[in-house]
């Protein structure tokens, strides 16, 4: 968070368009396709693996969303179903060519981005891009912005069920006869985070309104932080990051774990995929390509994920790719060269990853 602070603050007294209504939204809008295929990222991550398929497979199941939608006429809700359940059926496979081939992660994801980079420019054929109908539900859906009285009563709901879940957590650790935190901690987090969604409503209400984009991947990294958090498939997660051979040895189905974090990893590259596409109303050869996945891997080690496993919290896709975003916004309003821009990124990556390595150092 202070970092966040500290790149408003300098891009903000370099540019004052930095910190305008309509610049803040339209970061917000940019941040969703990357950040949900960091999600995804993050759930391998946490298992100690990593994914470098998932720019590919964003691409491809968005290009498969495309064919079917508007080629074949299909309706959108059934592309959409078919789309996510190819990238789900993805990382199945890859999941089963780590585990029961032992293959290492690296190669088998690496095979991947190359192979399903490949079947996107086969599937699309020589026309090489599909436009999506403006008028249509899947385009629109980045055009989509929450009225003022919904924004406000999702801050109600937010924050409602953030003390409802403290409320809880106390009540729970009182029954088990464990120690209470001072009570002051966790109202000063509700109006810590009272005090940030209230901001952020009124921000982006002075432009178009709080876009549908961000409310769909904020409601994705609330999701993933309380199942990996308050269930006991996270804290399997977490445990095979730590140590896979103890985990085995506790009786944690290691191997089935496993796979289903590359399900979950492809079938969220999948659903990102389609926000950017809906986001471009488009899909072309470079779908999912570029620096998509590297973007996606920087942002979710920058929000606190150790490449090691076992440490790490969903939002830390949602701190990481704001941080990444708004680094990339602020050099692109300056006009700063792409190189540059590059350069700068990994050296906030590299930064991240030695705080890493420190850390878990000073932990061993």
């Amino acid at each position: 968070m202070g970092g966040l602070i500290a790149i408003a603050i300098v891009f903000g007294s370099l540019n004052e368009r930095f910190l305008s209504a309509e610049n803040l939204t339209n970061l917000a809008l940019q941040l969703a396709a990357t950040g949900t295929i960091s999600l995804g990222i993050i759930m391998v991550l946490l298992i100690g693996e990593i994914d470098l398929s998932a720019g590919s497979v964003s691409g491809l199941c968005a290009a498969v969303l495309a064919i079917l939608h508007v080629r074949q006429g299909h309706s959108a809700l059934l592309a959409v179903a078919i789309a996510l359940t190819l990238g789900a059926a993805i990382g199945l496979v890859q999941g089963l060519m780590f585990t029961q081939l032992r293959m290492p992660s690296f190669v088998v994801t690496l095979a991947g981005l190359i192979g399903w980079q490949g079947l996107l420019l086969y599937v699309l054929g020589r026309g090489g891009t599909i436009n999506l109908p403006f008028d249509g539900s899947i385009a629109r859906l980045s055009d989509t912005w929450l009225p003022p009285w919904a924004s406000w009563l999702l801050v109600v709901l937010i924050v409602g069920a953030a003390g409802t879940s403290a409320a809880l957590n106390r009540r729970l650790r009182r029954k088990a006869g464990l120690p209470l935190p001072p009570l002051n901690r966790p109202v000063l987090r509700l109006a810590g985070l009272a005090g940030l969604l209230c901001l952020a409503v009124l921000v982006l209400s002075a432009d178009r309104g709080v876009p549908l984009l961000l409310v769909i991947f904020g409601a994705l990294v609330v999701s993933a932080d309380l199942v990996l958090r308050n269930t006991v498939f996270g804290q399997w997660l977490y445990a095979i990051g730590g140590n896979a051979e103890a985990a085995r040895r506790a009786g944690i189905p290691v191997t089935r774990l496993r796979i289903i974090a590359f399900v979950l990893a492809s079938a969220l590259a999948a659903f990102g995929g389609l926000l950017a596409a809906s986001r471009l109303a488009a899909v072309n050869q470079s779908s999912g390509g570029s620096d998509t996945l590297l973007m996606a891997i920087a942002a979710a080690v920058i929000g606190g994920v150790s490449l090691f496993g076992g440490r790490g919290r969903a939002y830390g896709a949602l701190l990481g790719i704001l941080v990444i975003q708004s680094i990339t916004n602020g050099m692109l309003l300056l006009n700063v060269d792409s190189s540059i821009r590059l350069m700068v990124t990994a050296i906030v990556l590299a930064a991240a990853v030695a705080i890493d390595s420190l850390s878990r150092r000073g932990q061993q």
